[in-house]
């Protein structure tokens, strides 16, 4: 048992902020479709479900909306590059080609895109939506990003999933005939689950070659049905078994494990999601999408409106932000510590600085806690967990909370059940 002490007051002393600040970090765009066809039991995203007669006469409002809402923007990321853009939801793969164009054509309209930007949209399995991955490669997406979750149909079941395992099996073999670049992704840990079956399921997946895997452990989320009404899940020593061994497996087929949750063949890590856990930029738009903004005074938040009808009705009076505040200073290392240290490798040290206007002294006190501890490596060029902080991550983060910290919003789908993907 890693025993961690109460937070302890971190001292601030920040850099000159024109050299901190001189070049802004990496840029993304997230965009937010907020509807689903059935809300899963397990999730705590922002999504709501909505029949398709709904769905299909609000979705142009709500493109719309986003073309608005990027368009209010403009003077706060104006000249910035974007080097991936992420639609998530709630499920993307709901609306058609022409209307994944329309999304993708309005967005290179208003903000230049990198040469060789990351497009990624979230699909589902279901037989509708895998119809549209062709469209949706011809309307720009370069990666798709494919929620399996399970190849078990009593799992699916469980799950509150609508796509069953003869889908999942057609979904994966048509994504990997459209995209060079997909993911997929699976939950393991789920109800009555053992090490085998979830074993069988990532090997079904390897199958299919997926250049980059998403392996989220089953948890159980507040304000979700499962926390309403919870299942019973592995124990621990059985769901360390199962981690060991999906690691093992993955190793051997040739995937670099370089975050928590996020495994890749060489060259196909998700540019999107490093964005996040190297502590970059990124404008979010859409119904409760977050955004981090490196800008002259220091780092801002916004958070847009939340519900569907929220953000559409305040659209309509050109008003997007339901929030927005700078991140104080003494917020900065823990924030920085959150993100960086999901990556396996760690970051580079001289990063807290470029991206937080911080000296590393700032955290070097409590680095070296978690150094004695045996929850960081000693290495004064990079940040990084040892694999016993990997293991007990959320009290290795929570070492760089100080006292002062009142943690605002953090940042859409950096935890939970399906992170980035």
């Amino acid at each position: 048992m890693v025993t961690i002490s109460s937070p302890v007051p971190i001292e601030i002393r920040a850099l000159d902020k024109s050299a901190a600040h001189r070049v802004p970090p990496p840029f993304s765009l997230y965009v937010h479709f907020p509807w689903c066809a059935r809300k899963c039991p397990y999730c705590d995203f922002n999504s709501h479900a909505q029949s398709e007669t709904d769905a299909t006469r609000m979705r142009s409002r709500y493109l719309d909306a986003l073309h608005q809402d990027l368009e209010s923007a403009l003077p706060t990321v104006w000249g910035r590059t974007v080097r991936s853009v992420f639609i998530g939801g709630g499920t993307p793969s709901l609306m058609s080609g022409e209307e994944v164009d329309r999304l993708i054509s309005d967005i290179r309209a208003l903000l230049p895109l990198a040469p060789d930007c990351e497009i990624t949209l979230e699909a589902n399995p279901g037989t509708m939506e895998a119809q549209r991955f062709r469209a949706f490669r011809q309307a720009g997406v370069n990666r798709l990003s494919l929620g399996i979750q399970s190849f078990d149909d009593a799992k699916l079941r469980q799950l509150g999933r609508i796509h069953d395992a003869r889908q999942a099996l057609r979904a994966a073999e048509q994504v990997g005939l459209e995209f060079e670049r997909f993911n997929l992704d699976l939950m393991w840990a789920l109800p009555g689950q053992t090490p085998d079956r979830a074993l069988a399921d990532l090997k079904q997946a390897l199958g299919f070659a997926p250049p980059h895997l998403s392996l989220y452990q089953l948890t159980i989320e507040p304000n979700t049905v499962f926390a309403k009404y919870p299942p019973v899940l592995p124990d621990e020593d059985s769901a360390f078994e199962m981690q060991q061994r999906l690691e093992q497996c993955t190793d051997g087929a040739g995937y670099r494990h370089y975050e928590v949750s996020a495994y890749a063949r060489p060259g196909h890590t998700c540019l999107h999601n490093l964005n996040y856990w190297t502590y970059g930029d990124y404008l979010g738009i859409g119904a409760g999408a977050h955004s981090k903004l490196t800008l002259a005074h220091g780092i801002v938040r916004q958070e847009r409106f939340q519900s569907p009808e929220s953000y559409l009705s305040h659209a309509a009076e050109r008003q997007f932000t339901s929030r927005e505040y700078t991140v104080p200073a003494g917020e900065l290392p823990f924030e920085f510590m959150l993100n960086a240290l999901r990556l396996t490798e760690g970051v580079p040290a001289a990063l807290f600085s470029e991206r937080t206007g911080l000296q590393i002294g700032a955290i070097s006190r409590l680095m070296a806690q978690a150094e004695a501890r045996g929850l960081m490596q000693r290495d004064p060029t990079r940040i990084c967990a040892t694999p016993l902080g990997q293991r007990f991550l959320n009290d290795l983060q929570s070492l760089f909370l100080c006292e002062q910290t009142r943690v605002h919003g953090l940042p859409a789908h950096t935890s939970g059940a399906h992170a980035l993907e």
